[in-house]
């Protein structure tokens, strides 16, 4: 009984809800609707479209030619000419003859020229033709003989001993331990008695003395001139420097 009274009572609450809001509803929309102005909604405009002709083409009508004026020719008007005056002869007076004397012209002299006398070019005589005389022709001398180079070597060989021996010393070390030997140098000189090269062919067994006498060698230099027995090309020469204690 209770539940059909709370189902009855609330269809009525639910019936008297949509009153009041139908009512609400309605008021609102009257206050609205009167303030639409329908002047505001504008129609949309219709687009007319016209098709434009197509211009025809002018024709160029070329301008009417006009014929040109014809001349007018004036006539010309030939002026009047006056009759010229006639002359009125005058008797002239006959005129006055006055007798001319010759002029006699004096013949002006000129003097002859002057002849100036000019010497005769001496005479040249005729160019001689001067044979040119041959020279001798020197004949070199002959080349000197083996027995010459011999001699001119043992001849020079001495000279060089006795430059080279002038700078003889002995290594004190050789001194004091009694070393003695002979070194024998083998030179190469040109023409002109100038040292090319030198080296030691025979050693003395020491190296101290070997080295002495190449130091004496570059001492002695430079070296005297060689005989003309030697003079040709370069030639060698060997030297022998004796190491002994007295």
């Amino acid at each position: 009984m209770n539940s059909a009274v709370i189902q009855h009572s609330s269809k009525e609450y639910t019936i008297v809800w949509a009153i009041i809001c139908s009512v609400l509803l309605h008021g609102l929309l009257a206050l609205i609707i009167p303030n639409i102005k329908l002047d505001d909604v504008k129609e949309p405009e219709v687009l007319e479209i016209s098709l434009a002709k197509k211009a025809e083409p002018q024709t160029q009508t070329q301008p009417e030619q006009i014929p040109p004026e014809p001349e007018v020719i004036q006539p010309k008007i030939e002026p009047k000419l006056k009759p010229e005056p006639k002359p009125v002869i005058k008797d002239k007076p006959s005129p006055i003859v006055q007798e001319s004397q010759p002029v006699v012209e004096t013949p002006v002299i000129t003097p002859p020229p002057e002849v100036l006398a000019v010497k005769p070019a001496p005479e040249r005589p005729a160019p001689t033709h001067i044979v040119p005389v041959a020279e001798p022709v020197k004949e070199p001398p002959p080349a000197p003989s083996q027995a010459d180079i011999d001699n001119a070597t043992g001849r020079y060989g001495n000279a060089l001993w006795n430059a080279i021996s002038k700078h003889k010393k002995y290594p004190k070390i050789a001194q004091m331990r009694g070393w003695q030997g002979e070194t024998i140098v083998e030179l190469e000189l040109d023409g002109t008695g100038k040292l090319k090269s030198k080296k030691v062919t025979q050693s003395s067994g020491y190296e101290v003395l070997d080295k002495q006498a190449l130091e004496m060698v570059e001492k002695a230099l430079p070296f005297p001139t060689p005989p003309e027995a030697l003079r040709s090309s370069n030639f060698t020469i060997t030297v022998p420097v004796p190491f002994k204690l007295e």
